[in-house]
């Protein structure tokens, strides 16, 4: 599956996260901190199986890794995966859903993120 908007989704989320939670400038160019990252994994499979051996439930993942460089402060870098997933029920295709899971697990990965970039502030 492919998701065309989806890494300019998670940047801008994270970009709006920053922005309104720090006092951080944005530059186009290498800062005291710099976000990289990939979306990994994009899926969704079965997650629980009714009595007539179908999916009740659908389970819609998305996992992206994140290098993190803090110039400052470097014992605060890292790189690490972060995931996040939705349920829902399987009546429903992953198109009708698709838009509504990706932003709620778009929310919390950033959310994910900021806070482990930014704890020790």
């Amino acid at each position: 599956m492919v998701q065309p908007s989806l890494s300019q989704d998670l940047t801008d989320a994270l970009i709006d996260k920053c922005r309104a939670e720090t006092d951080l400038k944005f530059i186009n160019d290498v800062g005291d901190v710099n976000f990289e990252g990939e979306i990994t994994d994009y899926n969704t499979r079965p997650l629980t199986v009714g009595a007539d051996a179908r999916a009740a439930t659908n389970r819609f993942s998305i996992t992206v890794r994140v290098k993190f460089t803090n110039s400052m402060q470097p014992e605060f870098s890292y790189e690490q995966s972060f995931s996040r997933y939705a349920d829902y029920d399987s009546n429903l295709d992953l198109s009708q859903v698709e838009a509504e899971l990706s932003e709620q697990i778009i929310e919390m990965i950033i959310e994910d993120i900021f806070n482990q970039a930014f704890v020790n502030w």
